[in-house]
């Protein structure tokens, strides 16, 4: 009997594991960790959505299954929502999905288009889910630069020209997860007359549409003229609203992509609980003063860690949107590679980071730090790290002793 299954193989090891098993081992020994690693907002849902929910599930006609393209009127607001932000009409039946979360969608939209051996494009670093995705489907992946900007677009020129068999798909992710970059409608526009010409689906990632700081509010790639002809773009309400846990996304665009993925999700689930999509039904009709704060205590706690650290001597780019920080790591001790560093700062400072190189090669180098504790406990978080830097020295020799023992051993 086989224990090595195929997809199963396909996947490298989790990198974040290992730290998480760190984590949850400090945890055990009565260290207070203070957790930036997963992006998982800590912030209340609003009692309006909560209230609605409750309200809802007093009706014994919703415990039912529910419909697997999400209930109308979830439709109807999402419809809404895109034309009042985006200025996008969408028509209700034919162009719009309720998801389990943008990253079932993601998934499942893989499973459905992807053929073996077929080539998508993804920008790397990149959300796990989105190289991935298609990687378990059967799929290849070339990879791009992350920035939008004329690199990335030279870039994917050279891929189409040179992948053979022609790439079936573009990822795109912007605010991007990691990175924090932000695209604008003109490079929106490049790309899609690009991936129009050579018949290349889009498929964008806008999780994060509704966090950003200091800039205009970011574009949908489905504002530019003739996107729908080939894109297909994913939202959530997880940062939105703070309603990670209730699982309630939304792919818009193409109704030749959104046909495949209905269709398949109309294998594998009946939708998610009908209170659920009827409380988010509420959230995007009801005031948006919720998204404003939230989008407020985001935009302080960057302030805080950005400028505790460079107190620290721990210089990173200011994040324009996101719930993240895409930190370089600092010289001292770049050589360590990105997970080690990630371990010293777990066991030396008791922060919590995701180590770069879980998103991809081009993230090492890099640690992605998440907005996701209070201003007190961030600014407790720089403290630690601050105490850390200044006795570095010791923590260093130590991790170099260790590793050099690994290796003599290794070599014996």
């Amino acid at each position: 009997m086989t224990t090595e299954f195929h997809r199963i193989k396909r996947l490298p090891p989790y990198v974040f594991a290992e730290v998480n098993a760190m984590k949850a081992k400090a945890r055990a020994a009565g260290a207070d960790i203070i957790d930036l690693g997963m992006g998982n907002p800590d912030l209340p849902t609003p009692q309006h959505i909560v209230d609605k929910l409750c309200e809802a599930a007093q009706d014994p006609k919703a415990h039912r299954y529910s419909a697997s393209q999400g209930i109308k009127g979830l439709r109807k607001a999402f419809v809404n929502y895109y034309e009042r932000r985006f200025g996008v009409t969408l028509d209700v039946n034919k162009e719009v999905c309720v998801t389990l979360g943008s990253k079932e969608g993601l998934a499942n939209l893989a499973s459905a288009m992807t053929s073996p051996g077929d080539i998508m494009l993804s920008p790397n670093p990149a959300y796990p889910i989105h190289p991935f995705g298609f990687i378990i489907a059967d799929g290849s992946v070339r990879y791009l630069p992350y920035e939008p900007n004329a690199e990335f677009l030279a870039a994917l020129q050279r891929a189409v020209q040179m992948t053979s068999p022609k790439p079936v798909a573009l990822i795109l992710n912007y605010p991007s997860n990691p990175t924090a970059q932000v695209a604008s409608l003109d490079f929106y526009g490049q790309v899609v007359d690009l991936c129009r010409h050579h018949g290349i689906w889009i498929l964008s990632d806008l999780a994060y549409a509704e966090i950003y700081f200091d800039i205009p509010p970011p574009p949908s790639v489905l504002q530019i003229p003739g996107a729908k002809d080939i894109c297909i773009e994913f939202t959530s309400m997880s940062k939105t609203y703070s309603m990670p846990g209730w699982r309630v996304g939304f792919a818009a665009g193409n109704p030749v992509l959104m046909n495949a993925l209905i269709r398949i999700k109309s294998y594998l689930d009946y939708g998610a609980f009908t209170p659920i999509q009827v409380a988010a039904a509420a959230a995007l009709n009801g005031p948006q003063t919720c998204v404003e704060e939230a989008r407020q205590i985001y935009r302080e706690r960057r302030d805080v860690l950005v400028e505790g650290l460079a107190q620290a001597g721990w210089t990173i780019p200011v994040p324009q949107a996101s719930m993240f920080a895409w930190a370089p790591i600092p010289e001292p001790f770049r050589h360590l590679g990105a997970m080690e560093f990630s371990k010293l700062l777990l066991t030396e400072a008791e922060v919590a980071v995701s180590p770069g190189s879980g998103f991809g090669e081009a993230g090492e180098g890099f640690v992605r730090i998440a907005l996701v504790e209070n201003k007190h406990r961030i600014r407790q978080a720089v403290r630690n790290i601050r105490t850390f830097f200044a006795n570095a020295g010791t923590a260093l020799s130590n991790v170099e002793q260790l590793g050099a023992g690994k290796k003599r051993a290794a070599a014996s």
